[in-house]
């Protein structure tokens, strides 16, 4: 295992906090409130989804490893109840490409060649770990992740955001329609497609996609990857299972370019107004 990187929780400037009623969005800036993004994860996957931690995650009760020290930490900040670590109550994970190159490689990696994807001549951003406390996992949450996202992607010039996306469950047949669809309807083009490693392949074909209610199936899927489909994703060739996190993965490739005019309008605005 890699050793953990120093923390890196100050954010480059320009990049400030948007707001919608009492919560607002914006990056980590101190190692006080990553930790409480790690505390929160370890409560999200491990003690509500069923993760199976290791000794030193049971001990430390937080969700950390190596790529948070590499890392730009996106939060959702509940001001009613502090401005500060007290008040984090949604995160997501940003990984840039020199980032990955201080470990040598990206997260997802371990489960996915995503060749095609780091050789992409533009800018690239790894997306992961997103998790929202419980009790704000209504649409205001997801909306003010997203708008972070926007002004990230913006402001830094990101040209292709790509990740790994969780299913509940480590069944794949459990799964079936929702991978068929995604295969048969959603999968990248082959230059910028990844394919889940060899040792951990599971074909996303699992009936016949002529069987499957593609609004029903659309449905049925997690919000996160019906975010990423809504901003013109794909999905890469194969599921792969992670038995710690009790998910069933799939690879996600969005070319920010691909996002509609009227996202980019209405984001750039808000971009425009946080660097005021």
């Amino acid at each position: 295992m890699t050793a953990e990187q120093p923390i890196r929780a100050v954010p480059e400037p320009g990049i400030g906090e948007l707001r919608a009623g009492n919560l607002g969005v914006r990056l980590a800036r101190t190692p006080a409130e990553i930790d409480k993004v790690q505390a929160l994860r370890f409560r999200v996957f491990y003690q509500e989804m069923g993760a199976s931690p290791d000794l030193q995650t049971a001990a430390t009760r937080r969700d950390r490893d190596a790529f948070d020290g590499v890392a730009d930490h996106l939060l959702v900040v509940d001001h009613a109840i502090g401005p500060g670590p007290e008040g984090i109550v949604g995160t997501y994970r940003m990984i840039q490409r020199d980032g990955a190159a201080r470990l040598g490689r990206f997260y997802s990696a371990d489960e996915y060649d995503i060749t095609r994807v780091v050789n992409f001549p533009g800018r690239v951003l790894e997306l992961g770990r997103s998790c929202v406390d419980g009790a704000y996992r209504g649409r205001a949450a997801m909306q003010l992740l997203w708008r972070g996202i926007a002004a990230y992607v913006f402001y830094h010039q990101i040209d292709l955001m790509f990740g790994c996306a969780s299913l509940p469950g480590t069944d794949p047949d459990a799964l079936a329609v929702e991978l068929t669809y995604l295969y048969q309807n959603h999968l990248a083009p082959p230059a910028l497609r990844p394919r889940a490693l060899p040792n951990r392949y599971i074909d996303m074909r699992r009936m016949d996609p002529d069987a499957i209610d593609a609004r029903r199936a659309l449905g049925q899927l997690p919000p996160l990857i019906k975010g990423y489909l809504r901003l013109g994703g794909f999905v890469g060739d194969g599921a792969v299972i992670d038995p710690q996190f009790n998910t069933t993965d799939v690879a996600v490739v969005v070319k920010t370019d691909l996002v509609t005019d009227k996202y980019y309008r209405h984001y750039e605005r808000q971009l425009r107004e946080a660097l005021d």
